[in-house]
């Protein structure tokens, strides 16, 4: 988008400059803002109850089974046993989880696109719904998974693109459909990977790509507009802002207008 073009966007407008229909519920959604973004939203509680009662179904139809099989059993082996069916709901739930959340993902006619909006527009809420999936697994499971390849298979069915090689040793991960990693990257524990940003009451949603052979350090950040070159280092802890490129050999931070 040209800096003109970014210049007219008023993000405390009530009115929207789309047409038609889109128009008038964007104009409704900047005009009773936290109310109709809360009805816009309220499906992804029914979206979580849906894919958390699905992938609870094999675990809890195996606890009733112990429950029924236990009835008579001396005590102690009746609290063992549904102790156990307990622990084995919870790893059901969570492998059945990672298959079921991005298949709803997919079914979903949102598609979330680089972009540079309004917090309160219509092209927003697709961002809004991929996140909020990615996260239901992300802080029910995701981290007890991390960096097995089932993790790295979650994201990939999200959207990620991931090459060859490459190990994933966080679930620190947003927007993972605009995210590219190269051939035998390594991403270190906790490290976060974000590929949107906050600016003057915008929201910036844009590629975040990690060439082939690169190191993203312990808890490093990423950022959205970030491009990270082939070899290249990112330290522990560090902050890679926006808009930078870190060149393939050494490691000197580039901003790009």
């Amino acid at each position: 988008m040209k800096k003109e073009e970014r210049e007219l966007i008023d993000v405390n407008s009530t009115t929207s400059s789309k047409k038609g229909i889109s128009g008038f519920l964007e104009g409704i959604l900047r005009k009773f803002r936290n109310l109709s973004f809360t009805f816009m939203l309220a499906p992804i509680a029914l979206l979580y109850i849906f894919c958390m009662g699905v992938s609870l179904t094999p675990g809890i139809t195996l606890f009733n089974f112990v429950s029924e099989k236990t009835v008579n059993s001396p005590l102690i082996l009746r609290n063992a046993s549904l102790g156990f069916s307990v622990a084995a709901t919870f790893l059901s739930y969570g492998f059945t989880l990672i298959f079921v959340v991005p298949l709803v993902n997919k079914i979903l006619p949102l598609r979330l696109k680089p972009q540079r909006a309004s917090w309160y527009s219509l092209s927003v809420i697709p961002w809004y719904y991929h996140n909020a999936l990615t996260y239901l697994v992300r802080y029910t499971f995701l981290d007890f998974i991390t960096p097995t390849p089932l993790n790295k298979l979650f994201y990939q069915m999200m959207g990620m693109k991931i090459g060859k090689g490459s190990i994933i040793n966080t679930s620190n991960i947003s927007d993972p459909c605009l995210i590219e990693i190269g051939d035998y990257v390594t991403i270190g524990g906790s490290a976060s990977l974000v590929a949107h940003y906050g600016q003057k009451g915008m929201l910036v949603v844009d590629r975040l790509i990690i060439e082939d052979n690169a190191t993203i350090g312990l808890k490093a950040s990423l950022f959205g507009d970030v491009v990270i070159g082939k070899g290249a280092l990112v330290k522990a802890h560090d902050v890679v802002m926006p808009k930078s490129r870190i060149p393939s050999k050494g490691y000197k931070m580039n901003k790009v207008s």
